[in-house]
């Protein structure tokens, strides 16, 4: 009888089979012993058994796909020379066509077979990798079976797990270099601030249809370089998220203040709007920072005009409505801005102290040629507005087309590049004022009226007494108060 023909249970069957006749043989503790030990044996055996099975038709396959492997390249040698012999003959190209199809179908199939039984044997070389690497069991065991691992033998689901594989690494790898960019970014945007360097650009408001200058808009950009001026669609974001809204609306009020100090020397009632961000106005402690800015230099708030969004009118809680309500105490002049419908009451935006309305051209055509639906007629809307003492202004006008349909609408006022872009502010008007001279007074030279790079002047006033020129304060004095 040959060991290697029994079945590999045969070891256990036999051992548990001597051990109860032990156990039976021989009552007691024994007894039982005996026929544990001769069980455990017969397990033992079993395993040992299986292991030598498994170890030799693991040999067995490895064999037989090297001999595979061998077939298959010398089956790819015959038909390489099967193609060169027919490429050879002397066939007409329609004739050596399908032998030619034939050839390359059969070198295709046998290159994938050929790919196939490699994947196998690499797997199998990775398994006995990884058993290899296991760390030992701390108690002594007997070694398990050697379960051969299931074999993918598709290709294709293979490269396409592989393509989602560097699909995710090269998506993570995009995210944290765009997330690394963003705080980058933020964190100039925020030394910017930090050292102040906010440049504003003024853009004019004119009346309809004489276009003479009213107004300017304080468009702040934040310089980031000698060669980078960011607008404020590139940091506004960044400034609302990182917390800076404040810092930014204290610079930008104390550069309107000293444009709207420039402005009261000049003749005219010309104003000059700016606005606040989104966390200043969600915030009472900060409004009410501001307030006391523009308590200490009341003298130039007169023309000062701060604009507000409609959405942030209609949800003020009943502390920022009465800081709104100190400001217009104080001379401070609201424009309602960024509106969304026309659903407006005159009476209460003049009560909360706005004398403007800003709308956009765009929504004021849709309006007018029945593309919104509304509740009064854009036509009517500037009449409206008018007897309550708010002028409308149509912002974002792009070009003559368009002004004229605002002035056909009764528009009192524009804004937008189809009367002038928005232009930087010349220094002078941030320089200090010269000190009053302490001896006798000499004739003051004239002053050189610019506020803005070649903006046209506005419309002069009828001629009256000089008025009084209220006292002037260093510009320093205002950013230092504004910064504390």
């Amino acid at each position: 009888m040959r060991l290697k023909a029994l079945h590999p249970l045969a070891g256990a069957v036999t051992g548990v089979s001597a051990g109860a006749i032990t156990a039976i043989l021989m009552p007691g503790a024994l007894g039982s012993a005996l026929g544990l030990v001769a069980a455990g044996a017969g397990l033992m055996a079993s395993l040992w058994a299986i292991e030598r099975r498994n170890a030799a038709h693991r040999e067995l396959l490895l064999a037989g796909l090297g001999e595979v492997k061998v077939r298959l390249a010398t089956g790819a040698i015959r038909i390489d020379s099967l193609s060169q012999r027919v490429e050879l003959m002397p066939m007409r190209d329609v004739d050596a066509a399908p032998a030619r199809a034939a050839i390359n179908e059969l070198t295709a199939e046998v290159g994938l077979l050929g790919d196939l039984i490699h994947q196998v044997a690499t797997t199998l070389a990775d398994h006995d990798e990884k058993l290899g690497r296991l760390p030992p069991p701390a108690v002594p065991a007997p070694p398990p079976a050697n379960v051969v691992p299931e074999v993918h033998l598709d290709p294709e689901a293979v490269r396409r797990e592989h393509a989602e594989k560097l699909a995710a690494e090269r998506a993570a790898a995009a995210r944290a270099a765009r997330e690394e960019a963003e705080a980058e970014r933020a964190a100039l945007i925020g030394a910017a601030l930090s050292e102040g360097r906010v440049e504003v650009q003024l853009q004019p408001i004119v009346s309809l249809p004489q276009r003479r200058t009213r107004g300017y808009e304080a468009i702040p950009g934040l310089r980031i370089d000698e060669n980078t001026l960011l607008l404020p669609h590139e940091f506004l974001d960044v400034v609302e998220e990182r917390g800076f809204g404040q810092t930014l609306d204290a610079l930008v009020l104390t550069r309107a203040l000293a444009i709207a100090r420039h402005l009261a020397s000049k003749d005219g009632d010309v104003f000059v709007t700016c606005n606040f961000s989104a966390a200043t106005w969600n915030s009472s402690r900060a409004l009410a920072a501001l307030t006391r800015i523009l308590e200490r230099y009341r003298e130039h708030i007169g023309r000062l005009v701060i604009e507000m969004p409609q959405a942030v009118f209609r949800a003020l809680d009943p502390t920022s409505l009465g800081l709104l309500g100190a400001m217009s105490a104080n001379g401070v002049r609201f424009a309602l801005d960024q509106v969304v419908d026309l659903r407006l009451d005159p009476r209460s935006l003049f009560d909360r102290g706005v004398r403007l309305v800003k709308i956009r051209a765009a929504l004021l055509e849709a309006h007018a040629e029945g593309r919104v639906a509304s509740d009064i007629d854009a036509g009517d809307l500037a009449a409206m507005l008018t007897r309550a003492s708010i002028t409308l202004v149509a912002e974002a006008v792009e070009d003559n087309p368009a002004a004229a349909d605002m002035i056909d609408l009764g528009v009192g006022m524009g804004q937008g590049n189809a009367f002038s872009p928005p232009r930087p502010v010349k220094p002078e008007v941030f320089a200090e004022p010269e000190p009053a001279a302490s001896t006798r007074p000499e004739p003051a030279a004239p002053r050189p009226s610019a506020a803005v790079l070649d903006y046209p002047q506005p419309a002069a006033a009828p001629a009256a007494e000089a008025p009084q020129k209220p006292e002037r304060l260093p510009f320093r004095s205002v950013l230092r108060r504004a910064s504390a």
